[in-house]
């Protein structure tokens, strides 16, 4: 068993988190231009937690590659994740399309191959489709063990297993399973660095590899699922006050709520 650790880092963009997202004209999607974009916080604190395990991890680390499959514009975000500590990456170009999670996992496992990972770490899910797919369908390709929801990972170096405590309903889980493994990452796992503007002027000079659709010729982009329609949520009628517990279980019973 190799004792390094290869670690793959997929990176999304997406509309950044402090905007409200609006939906478009034709009610389709939502409206993308003119929006300020940024990396998927999930995929911020996966980055994050790759960098801190070089850090505990010196000598165990061999390689940290980010890799963003999205239009042109995602190169942005590749370069903030070098800046954060990434030490290589690739952009697979796939100029406005929306891939799926299953042709996004399809495509990862190539680049596990071509990286020779032996760790991925990824967001559990993106915050503009909220799937919360592609790790278990990439663990499920690669039939590579998983530890989703991370809320906590730490590295054996002696027999190359990672302890992972996942955040569940009621409590956390504490898994254990040997590498090679997929991990995703919850919000609680850890705060992210900020890029500073040296690190990110250095990372112009670390190397970007560009690739597009056509270099994975056994994955099929062709959507499965055909959107309808967007549309806003309904507004929310005002709520009321109450002056006595006997008044407020008049008003349940109203409305049929007990």
């Amino acid at each position: 068993m190799s004792k390094s650790l290869r670690i793959l880092v997929p990176v999304k963009r997406v509309i950044d988190y402090a905007i409200k997202p609006r939906i478009n004209k034709a009610g389709t999607g939502v409206e993308k231009t003119g929006v300020k974009f940024s990396m998927n916080p999930f995929d911020d604190i996966a980055v994050e937690e790759a960098v801190r395990i070089r850090e505990k991890h010196k000598k165990l680390v061999e390689n940290i590659h980010a890799v963003s499959i999205g239009p042109l514009k995602a190169q942005d975000i590749l370069r903030t994740a070098l800046a954060k500590g990434a030490d290589t990456c690739s952009h697979v170009d796939v100029k406005e399309a929306e891939l799926e999670p299953l042709a996004v996992a399809k495509i990862l496992k190539e680049m596990v191959a071509k990286q020779n990972a032996n760790l991925v770490i990824l967001g559990k899910q993106s915050i503009d489709d909220d799937c919360n797919n592609t790790g278990q369908m990439l663990a499920g390709l690669l039939n590579w063990p998983q530890a989703t929801f991370a809320a906590k990972v730490e590295i054996d170096e002696a027999n190359m297993t990672a302890r992972v405590t996942r955040e569940i309903d009621g409590g956390e889980e504490t898994v254990s399973a040997p590498l090679p493994l997929v991990v995703t990452t919850d919000l609680r796992l850890n705060q992210p660095r900020y890029a500073t503007l040296p690190n990110l002027m250095k990372a112009k000079k670390k190397p970007l590899e560009k690739l597009s659709l056509s270099d994975f010729s056994k994955v099929d982009a062709e959507p499965r699922l055909k959107v309808m329609k967007v549309e806003e949520p309904p507004t929310r009628s005002a709520g009321i006050k109450v002056g006595s517990v006997d008044e407020l279980i008049e008003k349940l019973k109203e409305v049929k709520a007990i």
